[in-house]
């Protein structure tokens, strides 16, 4: 449910439908200070603000010109001329708004698709790690979308479309692809949608390209290279938690059958003296 009316606050309920989120606030944009999301965020907040206000002078601009123009149609004659000197001034007015109006919603989509540009890009940190791999790997070239599928990246999103529901969609502003799961309409961002188009071109998702890519988007399942790929994912992590628990039981017993331990644990532990 947006919180926001179209009709009084256009560029926080323009900045809700696109993104999803619940208030248009850098607190919900951006979670901290990290460079450059927070700054798209608060240009995406200044725009809204910028189109609410640009909204409020074309209003009280064509409030000025009805109540010019109804004097005009009431057949007022002694106050005609006057109401046409208002009008040749008034009218000119509400154009010029108009187009600032159209001026700040432009500014906002472009914002807007920056901004979803840069949530759903990789980390610089990231991108370099991923050269670097791609570097040292003799049997298979460097791909530019490793990144997509890293760092479990792809277990959850074959995760999620095995449980169903998952869309690939486009936004009607900007193109800009995202994902989202159920009947929500919103971009969910625990899925990039570079990780689903990197598993579509893999093999290991079907995407239905016969229903509208903007409504109802088109839904994804997996493949049975996908199912495979899901059930080896889910055993190896499977097998990575248990021999952490494994190694962690381990080293407790270890520490409480040393008898050497305690005291060492707790002289670490100990305020050091003052000399």
């Amino acid at each position: 449910m947006n919180p926001y009316d179209a009709d009084t606050h256009p560029g926080p309920y323009l900045v809700v439908e696109v993104l999803g989120v619940g208030d248009v606030s850098v607190h919900a944009l951006a979670h901290g200070p990290e460079e450059p999301l927070h700054q798209a965020a608060t240009r995406v907040i200044e725009a809204a603000a910028a189109l609410d206000e640009r909204h409020e002078s074309v209003l009280n601009a064509v409030q000025r010109a009805q109540r010019l123009l109804e004097g005009t149609g009431r057949g007022e004659g002694g106050r005609a001329q006057v109401s046409y000197a208002l009008l040749r001034t008034a009218l000119p007015e509400l154009g010029d708004v108009l187009a600032q109006q159209d001026r700040a919603y432009s500014q906002l989509v472009e914002s807007l698709s920056a901004y979803r540009r840069l949530l759903s890009s990789p980390e610089p940190a990231q991108r370099a790690t991923n050269r670097s791999h791609g570097q040292g790997q003799k049997t298979r070239p460097h791909r530019d979308d490793d990144w997509a599928v890293a760092g479990g990246r792809g277990l959850v999103a074959l995760e999620a479309v095995a449980a169903g529901g998952v869309r690939f969609r486009r936004n009607a502003i900007g193109e800009d692809p995202y994902i989202s799961r159920g009947k929500a309409q919103w971009q969910d961002p625990a899925i990039f949608p570079q990780t689903v188009q990197r598993l579509v071109a893999d093999g290991l998702l079907h995407q239905d390209i016969t229903e509208n890519v903007y409504r109802p988007g088109q839904l994804l399942s997996l493949t049975a290279q996908g199912e495979a790929a899901l059930r080896d994912g889910r055993a190896t992590t499977s097998r990575v938690s248990a021999a952490l628990g494994r190694t962690t039981t381990r080293t407790t017993s270890g520490a409480l059958s040393d008898p050497a331990a305690v005291p060492v644990a707790r002289t670490s532990l100990a305020t050091p003296r003052s000399r």
